[in-house]
């Protein structure tokens, strides 16, 4: 098989490109920027373009298959071409359905907690030496890549989002999937770019549900009103299973899971939750309660989620991936609960296009309301890239309903000010999808003041 990727530094897209390479599929690719880590990890496979940028004549009629990013425009080059030359044009979730769809598919969806569910299981089946193929959106210790697709796995497990598929394929991502089993972890408004609306985002959700395979399974956070309402109203020839934070004790920074008491190197309710719906996958893929408990005590949590830069009897410092207004509050409060003697220092970047709109950002009302000190960060060169109008630091203040907030866009100033904090008895907490305008934070994790 020789498969064309267009943008194949995409995060998926790369890691696909890998896999179907490991299989024995002839790759190429193209794109006209591609960054760290896709860059080093294709070139170790031979898969990096020789050039930057995009070029029709990469594309002839030998190709079986085109598989194409969101990266690209509709009017890129190379898929005008191979539209003229009639060749199967692909988005990659498309793809990984055609790769997948004789095995029993496991679909992770909602609007936060995908990557952790999905990296919970990854874990607890590597853990038994399960054979399985996957796609998760983060990379996790013990797997080489974030894509894995083999002929002899029987399973697959699918994180499932619910952005668009390609350019040309405007139907969310995890509606391609038809899985088996499915999880939706809760349903938060994003997307406002493509979903302008709550009624038109919680659609989406209602119509995944409708993929599911007849006589298949959804397992849902009945905590989420919306999504139980949803799951409850559908029609869908499926089995559902509802889910909640599961009994445990917090005692000296460490969860314990109840009754066996198993210590956890995971916290937060949001995180329980998400072991709880990993449980039940794990259940209907024959591993027991016991078992799942057994394995998921040495799970650490998937990269930039709560991730641990540095720890010592005073102070801890996180990163974490948090940046719709759910997810914000979510992780603040879990940080609050795990370590309630300790002063909170939280700091979020605003940085994907629902988070730098304006009527949007109301919808953070409220959400940094735990932590002691609340700081909102926003590199100027986000606005100018997305053509939006900056904030002010009252804009910002107002719409988090928080007076004591602090602003910043100025990476510089930012730093000076998180290091003219003493961290005594204190942890900080630095979350975003994006990369605070370059920030080491472990070396600004090494500085902070005690």
């Amino acid at each position: 098989m020789r498969i064309h990727f267009i943008a194949i530094g995409g995060s998926a897209m790369h890691n696909l490109a890998i896999a179907l390479h490991k299989k024995g599929y002839q790759i190429s690719g193209s794109d006209d920027v591609i960054f760290e880590p896709a860059k080093s990890r294709l070139e170790k496979y031979g898969l990096l373009p020789a050039e930057m940028g995009w070029d029709e004549n990469r594309i002839s009629t030998d190709l079986e298959a085109v598989i194409l990013g969101m990266h690209a425009r509709i009017d890129n080059p190379e898929l005008i071409k191979a539209q003229e030359l009639g060749i199967k044009i692909y988005s990659y979730p498309e793809y990984v359905y055609e790769q997948s769809k004789n095995k029993l598919r496991v679909v992770i969806g909602g609007s936060h907690g995908k990557t952790t569910i999905t990296s919970m299981i990854l874990h607890v089946l590597n853990h038994y030496n399960r054979d399985f193929d996957y796609l998760v959106g983060a990379q996790l210790a013990g797997f080489e890549t974030m894509v894995r697709i083999t002929d002899a796995a029987p399973v697959m497990i699918i994180e499932g989002d619910e952005y668009l598929s390609s350019p040309i394929d405007r139907r969310p991502k995890f509606h391609l999937y038809k899985a088996n089993v499915a999880v939706i972890s809760g349903i938060a408004w994003d997307h406002i770019n493509v979903f302008p609306t709550y009624a038109d985002y919680t659609l989406q959700f209602d119509k995944f549900i409708d993929t599911i395979e007849e006589n298949g399974t959804l397992i849902y956070c009945e905590a989420d009103q919306d999504l139980n309402e949803i799951a409850l109203k559908s029609k869908a020839k499926i089995h559902k299973i509802g889910y909640a934070i599961p009994e445990h004790d917090i005692r000296n920074g460490i969860t314990y899971l109840l009754p066996k008491k198993t210590a956890l190197k995971i916290f937060g309710d949001h995180n329980l939750m998400n072991l709880n719906a990993a449980k039940l996958v794990c259940e209907q893929l024959d591993v027991n309660q016991n078992d799942f408990d057994t394995a998921i005590a040495s799970f650490t949590g998937a990269a930039k989620r709560l991730e641990v830069i540095s720890a010592d009897d005073s102070t801890n410092v996180y990163k974490d991936f948090a940046h719709s207004p759910s997810k914000l509050k979510a992780t603040i409060e879990a940080v609050k609960a795990q370590f309630t003697d300790r002063r909170l220092v939280a700091c979020i970047e605003l940085h994907t296009f629902s988070s730098l709109n304006k009527d949007f950002l109301k919808e953070y009302a409220g959400a940094m309301d735990k932590a002691d000190e609340a700081i909102v960060f926003i590199d100027l060169k986000s606005f100018e890239q997305k053509r939006m109008e900056p904030f002010s630091e009252e804009d910002v203040q107002q719409a988090f309903a928080n007076p004591k907030l602090k602003f910043f866009n100025d990476a510089a100033q930012l730093k000076a000010y998180l290091l003219s904090l003493n961290y005594k008895n204190a942890n900080l907490l630095m979350m975003s999808s994006g990369n605070y305008a370059g920030f080491d934070l472990p070396e600004l994790a090494a500085a902070l003041p005690k």
